[in-house]
């Protein structure tokens, strides 16, 4: 069996070189080569020194159309608007995209939902299986608990995370809306500052905190007068999530065009 070829854009991220290092280690499956953005200190060079696995005779580029093209699959943890041009390269090249970026926006949103009428495309706020388990319970108890039982989401990431609430934070805010049958956004309580007065029923609220080292917690709270349910998931290493979308870019191979998420992966449906 021929092995998948996984590209990697925003190769020199913390991200990216995880990634680099969990390809280079996974059987079926063979680096196709890394990218950065034109201008970027780490162009040219190995990629894989940059990640620590030694030489491996691919140099950093700068050129996403040829990572595109070379690839059978392209994994992109970037920025939201290199992600959108992405996701139309990977619908011109036919391959998998596979989507860990997080902070999209609505217009984002749908310009990658055109691009995935042309590939398949799995997009994810949270590549890791924990958290994936973490959304389908959220769900089922929200389902189960009246709007007597505030919800409050928490997370907490490194200093140098820029948006926020992350987007696992929202994900999880979205299942727990969808238990309840109810629009997030018309429920979804984000910030709170001075006198607020008293918590409003049926509210979804956000907590985000910053600083450290910290690779990614969250917490969503179920809170009633007498008892409270708490389901957490803390992840210590970023290898969780580069295994989770390795496995979404084989996943993706010989799929449809169509945009999928880690429930299709994992078979969570």
């Amino acid at each position: 069996m021929e092995s998948c070829r996984i590209g990697v854009v925003g190769a020199a991220g913390r991200m990216g070189r995880m990634l680099v290092q969990t390809i280079h280690q996974a059987e079926g499956c063979v680096l196709a080569g890394g990218c950065e953005r034109p201008g970027a200190e780490a162009v040219g060079k190995d990629i894989g020194e940059l990640a620590g696995v030694g030489s491996l005779g691919l140099a950093l580029g700068d050129d996403p159309v040829g990572l595109f093209a070379a690839a059978d699959a392209v994994i992109d943890f970037t920025a939201p608007a290199a992600t959108v041009a992405h996701a139309e390269l990977a619908a011109q090249a036919q391959a998998v995209h596979v989507i860990g970026t997080t902070g999209l926006g609505p217009d984002e949103q749908a310009a990658i939902e055109r691009a995935a009428v042309h590939t398949a495309i799995v997009h994810a706020a949270n590549m890791s299986l924990g958290v994936n388990l973490l959304l389908a319970l959220v769900e089922q108890v929200a389902r189960a608990l009246d709007p007597d039982y505030d919800i409050e989401v928490l997370e907490m990431h490194h200093r140098h995370k820029v948006d926020a609430p992350s987007g696992t934070a929202l994900w999880l805010g979205r299942a727990a809306a969808a238990g309840r049958g109810v629009d997030l956004d018309e429920v979804a309580q984000r910030v709170r500052d001075g006198h607020t007065g008293a918590r409003k029923r049926g509210d979804i609220g956000f907590a985000t905190l910053r600083g450290g080292d910290v690779v990614g917690d969250h917490s969503v709270i179920f809170a009633t007068d007498g008892e409270r349910i708490e389901l957490t998931h803390k992840a210590s290493s970023r290898e969780i999530y580069a295994r989770g979308a390795l496995r979404a870019a084989l996943w993706g191979q010989g799929r449809p065009p169509g945009l999928y998420g880690m429930k299709d992966v994992l078979g969570l449906d």
